[in-house]
């Protein structure tokens, strides 16, 4: 199966659950996205490795590549594996030159790992198909940056748009909102409109 290498492209604040965030993902030689929502902890630990802070005591991330490191093991590749009912799964491929391991793992841990292994992330063209949101030409040209927020007017919108409204939406109008979405770069938005989408067909 082949697999489609990801970046990460940002992390964005969620406007409907406190407490958690959006992190985007995007082809690199394409122009789909991936959001996926994470929770608050994990959001920090893949922040503050992007940003190369340093902090006081070691995180939970960090003691897992202390601990890898002291049995000779390294993270080859982090792979975001499978989607169930919604649910995102990932595969952490370690290797200690003898032999390939996968252990299994929710997505936003094994990124947080990943990336202090500056391992790459893959996913599959099933994942994508199913999950990933293609950006227009207009979505291009306001691309997002690492760890930017979402602009304020977007947080208006969102707050504005219940989500137990979008299964009244006939489905026009559901890809019309998600067209919107992108645009503003509301990705966790987006992400909860495609999945109304997805359940639909």
């Amino acid at each position: 199966m082949d697999k489609i290498k990801l970046e990460i492209l940002g992390l964005s604040s969620s406007q409907s659950q406190s407490g958690s965030f959006a992190l985007v993902l995007g082809e690199s030689e394409g122009n789909r996205r991936l959001p996926i929502i994470i929770g608050m902890f994990e959001a920090q630990a893949i922040a503050i490795e992007i940003e190369k802070i340093v902090p006081n005591r070691p995180m939970t991330h960090d003691l897992f590549k202390s601990f890898a490191h002291s049995f000779n093991y390294s993270v080859k590749e982090i792979i975001i594996s499978d989607l169930k009912e919604g649910v995102f799964f990932a595969k952490i491929v370690c290797d200690n030159g003898l032999e390939e391991i996968e252990i299994d793992s929710r997505p936003s841990d094994a990124i947080a790992i990943g990336i202090r292994f500056d391992a790459p992330i893959f996913t599959y063209e099933k994942i994508m198909s199913e999950a990933g949101i293609v950006l227009t030409d207009e979505a291009q040209e306001g691309d997002i940056s690492e760890l930017k927020k979402p602009k304020k007017e977007t947080a208006k919108s969102s707050s504005q748009q219940p989500m137990d409204k979008l299964k009244d939406m006939s489905m026009d109008k559901l890809n019309e909102l998600l067209d919107k979405t992108i645009n503003a770069e509301d990705y966790e938005m987006a992400a909860k409109i495609r999945d109304e989408i997805n359940r639909r067909n």
